[in-house]
């Protein structure tokens, strides 16, 4: 065994999101978010639950801090619901709203927590969503004013911000497949959902800046790294058309490269669009989506090998790229090696002035032997091995700053209802007793030696 330590500053933190852990939606004024129409839906989630209880952070989030500060984690990023700052989505505040945030923020950093707030994590006020949702131009204009009510009031001590989390899931999946609120499907919907999402960042980023003097600024992407399946020309067409579908898409126009011609042809070809052209985008657009940032969030989970379906596989060229075998509870393949892959394209391709993985975890249903242990080997190897991508990553010059585990807790996976659970922290959902799982214990010993056994 030797010992890795990371750089200098790498900041260690975990991250969850309002709907999924708050509860209590309808105390103290909050509105209806499109999150709860969804729940209220016969057959949208899994198990036919709702995030009506949750995990009760919002009555609970002073004993939630407490065991943040004893797994000593440096930074918590959470996010801020909508619904219980602007009921109606835009106009009246609701004072109730901002205090709760006002008073969880002060107490992280009583307990020395850096609060890093995320402004939009999916629950678009429901009334927005009945005036046309993300597709319509205005929604991204009353997401700034929101940004600016939040930014003004809390910009004093929170100097991380972060403007949406995951363009792709609200657009593709809320408004292209339909397996996320509000539950369309239309891929026209789909793109100008997208592109308003990705407007009002860049509209929003002067904004929170003149709130919150001295504040970092950026925005999180789920990125999915692809590899092809065989050296085939048909698989490397098909590795670039989902790269430009699941990754380009978002980045490019971040950084200032406009959307990705070739999906745009690609779009044209398939009739997902009438022609070559994007109706939607406006003089002025492209410029305000590539405002300058301070990081870029990265969310990952993990990667696809990417095989045609233009050709027979009888005609294409025996595969030799393979999935590791080992998955998790979202059937999602265990592949760390492809977190370093990520992490130096990004770097090599938009060089952003800093990373941080804001979101990378696995679900695994491990509950708690006779004893009250929760012996989630699974989950602990995945976090040493993804932990361990990161410092390569690191050691090959990539500007990686900090990780943020998710999740902090057990918690409403959205259309999985309770079905998954990604917590460091075991919730009994019943009682609401929370357990430290081993892999919170490992992640507290990496935070503690600021390094890793390996």
């Amino acid at each position: 065994m030797s010992f890795r330590r990371f750089p200098e500053g790498f900041l260690f933190g975990a991250a969850t999101s309002s709907f999924q852990i708050e509860g209590a939606t309808e105390a103290d004024g909050r509105g209806a978010s499109i999150w709860d129409t969804f729940c209220a839906e016969p057959g949208r989630i899994h198990d036919a639950t709702d995030g009506r209880r949750a995990c009760e952070h919002y009555v609970r989030m002073p004993e939630d801090v407490a065991m943040m500060a004893d797994l000593g984690l440096r930074a918590y990023r959470f996010s801020v619901a909508w619904p219980r700052i602007l009921p109606e989505g835009r106009g009246r505040v609701e004072p109730r709203g901002l205090a709760f945030y006002d008073r969880l923020v002060d107490r992280l950093l009583e307990r020395k927590i850096e609060p890093w707030v995320t402004l939009y994590h999916w629950d678009l006020p429901e009334v927005l969503s009945q005036a046309g949702g993300w597709p319509a131009r205005e929604t991204g204009d009353a997401f700034v004013e929101y940004a600016a009510v939040v930014a003004a009031r809390l910009g004093d001590r929170v100097k991380h911000w972060i403007t949406h989390n995951e363009p792709w899931c609200i657009s593709m999946l809320g408004y292209m497949t339909g397996e996320q609120a509000p539950g369309h499907k239309n891929w026209g919907e789909a793109l100008r959902a997208a592109h308003h999402v990705m407007l009002s960042h860049g509209q929003a980023v002067p904004v929170i800046r003149a709130h919150s003097a001295g504040a970092k600024v950026g925005i999180v992407v789920n990125l999915c790294p692809a590899e092809p399946a065989s050296p085939s020309a048909a698989d490397a067409d098909a590795t670039r058309a989902f790269d430009g579908f699941f990754n380009r898409w978002f980045l490019d126009p971040v950084y200032g490269k406009g959307y990705p011609r070739d999906v745009i042809e690609d779009y044209a070809r398939l009739g997902r669009i009438p022609a070559a052209e994007l109706d939607f985008v406006r003089p002025g657009d492209l410029e305000a989506m590539a405002a300058p940032t301070d990081f870029l969030g990265i969310n990952y989970y993990s990667r696809a090998v990417i095989r045609s379906d233009s050709v027979p596989e009888s005609e294409n060229a025996p595969r030799t790229v393979f999935a590791t075998g080992e998955r998790t509870d979202m059937d999602w393949e265990v592949a760390p090696q492809a977190l370093t892959a990520l992490l130096k394209r990004v770097q090599r391709d938009y060089a952003p002035a800093a990373l941080y993985i804001t979101e990378n975890g696995c679900a695994y249903a491990t509950a708690p032997d006779a004893d009250g242990h929760v012996r989630d080997v699974e989950r602990t190897r995945y976090f040493e091995t993804h932990l361990a991508a990161c410092l390569d990553a690191t050691d090959a010059g990539v500007p990686l700053q900090g990780y943020f585990a998710w999740s902090l807790m057990d918690n409403f996976e959205w259309a999985w209802g309770y079905e998954k659970r990604f917590g460091l922290v075991w919730v009994d959902y019943e009682t609401q007793v929370r357990i430290p799982k081993d892999s919170a214990h490992l992640y507290s010993r990496v935070i503690a030696a600021h390094g890793l056994e390996s």
